[in-house]
């Protein structure tokens, strides 16, 4: 449904170059051998780019007529994989022990470069500027800002910018898009409580540092419940806790591990904020010391209504749905708050054929036919804004 016989074209290609990419997996700002075939390709293809943008990124860029009409439309990949061991028994499984694409990054670089191809190929009937970004290090400690900082829509002149990202929640092919806040602005913290210890048979003479994390944890889980509009989102998580010794020494030292996330930068630092109170009660009611690291990552991923609408019209010959906003994260934000534009997800779904596994999973994989419909929407969404290629 929806595929031109120039786009099913591509199919092979698409293949070969997903399962070249997937067999060198590399994290954030170490994707050489990533970045050198990115490059290889480009110029093959007598493509424009500049390479080793922050470290190990490609950008690149293909002018059109520039028209008076015309503007500048921005493409991202993300590049780098997870420190994931792979258990996907295939022809074509990582080649770099303990590395995996497990987030579909893979996929990603695919569809881009196939568009740069493309493009490249009909560049005669191009009006608009088009600028391909191949950004390292999403997964972290995220690669989006410091291009951003170094001037990189500035330099390209960046009038929109539109990102997608295979998602096993969605069937195969489907396209799944919606305005506003799509995805949350999140953070991680660690908690140190300091207590006094003492034997357990004598708890009167220590301070227990295991009652002061019971406090803790409850206090915490009321901040959504109870503190947080309902018509509004947002996530405390505890998901590791270590203390104490022996069965009968009162802890000294506990620590706590979480994270949190919402879809609305208020509301996060409102969290915040409540979580800073309770503890600073807490150290005064039990005379203890509580130390809190708080490491804020990505803002919500907030797209623009304009652009979703442009995305969803330019596709009506593909299956496009709404979905729900996701408490995952994304730095493309960060693009998104300087230019318009919208974040997108590609479904992957097949569960006859096995790919049901979800992100970051070490058996996450999918057919290389669903990166057709992610080329043809982008393909789709440029000639909807008035070139014809």
């Amino acid at each position: 449904m929806g595929l031109n016989q120039t786009v099913q074209g591509y199919r092979q290609e698409a293949i070969k170059i997903r399962r070249d990419l997937h067999k060198i997996p590399e994290v954030g700002f170490e994707e050489y051998k990533t970045s050198e075939y990115i490059c290889k390709f480009l110029n093959e293809n007598g493509i424009f780019f500049e390479k080793n943008v922050i470290k190990t990124g490609v950008v690149a860029k293909i002018e059109g007529k520039q028209m008076s009409t015309s503007k500048t439309i921005a493409f991202r990949a993300d590049m780098d994989a997870l420190s994931l061991s792979e258990q996907n028994e295939i022809s074509f499984k990582s080649t770099h022990e303990g590395h995996m694409h497990g987030c579909g990054h893979d996929g990603h670089m695919t569809m881009l470069l196939l568009l740069a191809k493309h493009i490249k190929m009909n560049q005669k009937q191009l009006n608009d500027d088009i600028v391909f970004i191949f950004q390292p290090a999403e997964e972290g400690p995220g690669g989006a800002k410091p291009m951003l900082d170094e001037g990189l829509f500035k330099k390209y002149a960046v009038d929109e910018v539109y990102g997608i990202h295979l998602h096993p929640d969605f069937k195969e092919g489907v396209i799944a898009i919606n305005d506003g806040p799509v995805m949350a602005m999140t953070g991680e913290f660690d908690i140190d409580i300091y207590s006094k210890s003492g034997h357990g048979a004598m708890p009167h003479t220590a301070n227990d540092g295991m009652i002061i994390m019971s406090q803790l944890i409850n206090q915490l889980q009321s901040i959504v419940s109870r503190n947080i509009n309902p018509t509004e989102a947002g996530v405390v998580t505890i998901g590791k806790v270590e203390g104490g010794e022996r069965r009968n020494i009162i802890a000294e030292h506990i620590r706590m591990e979480g994270t949190l996330r919402a879809f609305s930068e208020e509301v996060y630092h409102f969290i915040v904020s409540r979580m800073e109170e309770m503890i600073s009660g807490l150290e005064k009611s039990f005379d203890c010391k509580i130390h809190l690291e708080l490491r804020t990552m990505y803002p919500p991923v907030v797209n623009h209504k304009e652009s979703v609408d442009a995305y969803r019209a330019a596709n009506d010959s593909l299956e496009v749905i709404d979905f729900p906003p996701q408490m995952i994260s994304e730095d493309f934000s960060y693009y998104l708050k300087e230019a318009k534009g919208a974040f997108v997800f590609l479904g992957t779904k097949n569960e006859e054929d096995g790919y049901v596994f979800p992100l970051h999973n070490s058996k996450f994989n999918y057919n290389e036919e669903v990166l057709l419909y992610g080329l043809q929407s982008y393909i789709n969404l440029l000639n909807y804004y008035g070139n014809s290629i």
